[in-house]
């Protein structure tokens, strides 16, 4: 649990490691079941290559990729590890108080969700607090998974391979 005194400061990948290893529940906030949306991606990665109970958070749907989808993190059946925010900044602070409400640990910001004074906030609360980084890639860096994203994982040279 984060120093509430002290001012945010970015996770190094260190402690986004341990994050990702001490969690067991992720719920995504913005969970959509249009497979075009990264949530779903996200989702679907991390039900099909991880161990973490998956929760999906969103009032507008009852169903992604035949899980139950709860209206709000209050409505979850237990505290979730990470918060996995897939909403537009001006939803940040209804997020983060139910974050702080539900018990969670993380409040995690997917890449182009930024906020220093969320994250000030979610410090001075006591959560971790990750900005502008994707959950799904994070987990596939530090678990041998990138292939899975399509990316190529071998060894890239700067210099020519004499034969």
């Amino acid at each position: 649990m984060p120093e509430s005194t002290q001012p945010w400061a970015e996770p190094s990948a260190k402690d986004r490691l341990a994050i990702l290893n001490e969690s067991r529940t992720i719920a995504i906030v913005g969970a959509s079941n249009n497979s075009a949306r990264a949530s779903y991606f996200v989702g679907t990665y991390l039900l099909s290559s991880s161990d973490y109970t998956v929760w999906f958070v969103n009032p507008r749907e009852s169903e992604i990729l035949g899980h139950k989808v709860f209206p709000s993190l209050g409505d979850l059946p237990a505290a979730p590890d990470i918060v996995d925010v897939f909403r537009k900044p001006s939803d940040l602070p209804e997020v983060l108080d139910q974050a702080v409400e539900s018990s969670a640990k993380t409040l995690w910001l997917q890449l182009g969700i930024e906020d220093p004074e969320i994250a000030r906030q979610g410090y001075k609360s006591g959560l971790n607090v990750v900005m502008n980084r994707c959950l799904k890639i994070e987990h596939a860096r530090f678990h041998g998974g990138l292939h899975l994203a399509g990316f190529n994982t071998g060894v890239i040279r700067s210099t020519r391979r004499l034969t």
